[in-house]
């Protein structure tokens, strides 16, 4: 027995010959028995429709022209009632004009008798890597459909003309409808929150040379209670870039709002008690450091001129954890867009200059003209690499040299900001992501910080789906890599 060449369906494949010729069902029966699978033959298109009708077949091959019901009329019942059946026709009127007509009416394919048990093999062969095809197909819808399904998240995708694709049950219950069956309606049929629609709209509309996520917050009373979404949307794109539909995706952030809010009572609470005095404080050691006060001598002017900086460093620490705590709570939902890293490591690099210039450190930048652009909040990056910038002027000594490079590396933008600083000690490199904690020797103990730079910069790069990492030698500096995804159409 000789094995059949293609993937076959998860069962033994069932074949069905309907023609009103028995050396034709005999010979099929034999040539394709000899190949594994299951065979049945029928002598008109009949008793073939009720052979099909209590039992499936994978394939039917329909002799054309046959007595009472004809190959056509066979076709035409098994693609309206059994559309995942593959229908070849054999003919003994090999014209060009029947194959077109049994194509038309959904045939796969046909077979011109007189034919070969190779040729038979063939046909046999191609159609079930179709129904593989299709059934794969059919595996991974069905797969993604239960995954989907599946999140507590809400997701929902449409087409260019904004009808219902996919949407799963957490997607229905946080714009709270509950009624007949949604795909294929027009998405202004169950979502009716302006700012949602304008989302989709924008995402639909969006040239192919930008790829921006729109993200909105979305407010809405459930049972007399207030229910906070984060919703973002982005059209999918294909081979040429058009765009074929929007994929949307709401997170109920309705918890985390509650404890923004106790954040924010706080907050405001801190701002009162803790940075009003100090900003007084700063004013009245000012007025004493310009002399309102009476004399001042230059000891006098160098404590003061301390006692100001330290007020100044507890001020930025108490703006810097505030900001972490916003960015950890994932409630500071920025647009993303695409970014070119190699303009914007150009403008932080002319930014610092001046700075760097002072302490006569050179920085020099290594960025290809053609590196791809990364999605993410051009906020958030600035801040990164400003901050590790600054942090690698800080910490070199005079005469010193940054490097910033940047290149593609898999599907990640890979960007190393390397300096000739003092470095770090093993001990210390392990800690240097950890909140308030600050190296601290000969070589650094008189320089200001709050030790927070650096886990805010990991939190943005973790945010964006990236990575941090960072080598040091002591005496020769110290290189930060940031890894980030590239931007996807």
């Amino acid at each position: 027995m000789t094995p059949p060449s293609s993937p076959l369906p998860h069962h033994n494949p069932r074949i069905l010959i309907i023609d009103d010729e028995p050396r034709i069902r005999e010979a099929c029966i034999l040539v394709l028995s000899d190949q594994g699978f299951e065979v049945a033959a029928a002598p008109d298109g009949e008793l073939g429709l009720q052979m099909i009708k209590e039992k499936h077949y994978d394939i039917v091959l329909v002799d054309l022209m046959m007595p009472t019901i004809s190959g056509f009329d066979v076709l035409s019942e098994v693609r309206s009632h059994h559309p995942d059946t593959v229908v070849i026709v054999i003919t003994g009127y090999a014209t060009l004009e029947h194959s077109i007509e049994a194509m038309k009416k959904g045939a796969f394919d046909f077979i011109p008798k007189p034919f070969t048990p190779d040729q038979l093999r063939a046909v046999v062969d191609k159609s079930l890597r179709y129904t593989s095809a299709l059934q794969d197909i059919a595996d991974s819808k069905s797969r993604l459909g239960v995954m989907v399904n599946s999140l507590s998240d809400g997701v929902m995708t449409t087409d260019a003309r904004k009808l219902i694709v996919q949407i799963n049950p957490s997607f229905l219950h946080m714009i709270d409808y509950h009624g007949e069956e949604v795909l294929g309606r027009h998405v202004s049929d169950i979502i009716h929150d302006d700012n949602l629609l304008e989302s989709i709209e924008q995402a639909l509309s969006m040239s192919p040379e930008t790829f921006v996520e729109i993200t909105k917050e979305i407010e809405r009373i459930d049972k007399n209670e207030e229910k906070f979404y984060s919703a973002r949307c982005a059209p999918f794109r294909g081979r040429m870039n058009e765009n074929l539909g929007t994929i949307t995706v709401l997170h109920d952030i309705t918890a985390l709002k509650k404890m923004d809010q106790m954040k924010s009572d706080f907050i405001s609470m801190v701002s009162h008690e803790v940075r009003s005095p100090m900003n007084s404080l700063l004013m009245q050691l000012k007025n004493i450091s310009d002399g309102l006060a009476g004399p001042v001598t230059d000891k006098q002017q160098e404590i003061l001129q301390r006692a100001s900086e330290k007020i100044l460093n507890l001020n930025n620490l108490v703006t810097e954890l505030l900001d972490l705590s916003r960015i950890e709570s994932g409630l500071i939902a920025h647009e993303k867009e695409q970014v070119g890293i190699g303009h914007l490591l150009a403008e932080q690099k002319n930014f610092h200059s001046p700075y760097a210039e002072e302490k006569k450190i050179t920085i020099q930048l290594n960025c290809p003209p053609d590196l791809p652009s990364i999605l993410a909040n051009r906020q958030n990056m600035e801040e990164v690499f400003s901050n590790l910038i600054t942090n690698a002027i800080k910490y070199s000594p005079t005469g010193g040299a940054i490097t910033i490079t940047a290149a593609k590396e898999n599907e990640y933008l890979k960007i190393q900001v390397a300096d000739t600083g003092f470095g770090i000690t093993p001990e210390e490199l392990n800690k240097i992501f950890t909140r308030f904690y600050r190296v601290k020797d000969a070589n650094t103990r008189k320089i200001q910080g709050t030790g927070l730079g650096l886990a805010i910069v990991k939190s943005i790069i973790e945010s964006h789906h990236g990575k941090i990492s960072v080598a040091s030698e002591v005496g020769h500096g110290t290189t930060f890599t940031v890894l980030l995804p590239l931007a996807e159409r």
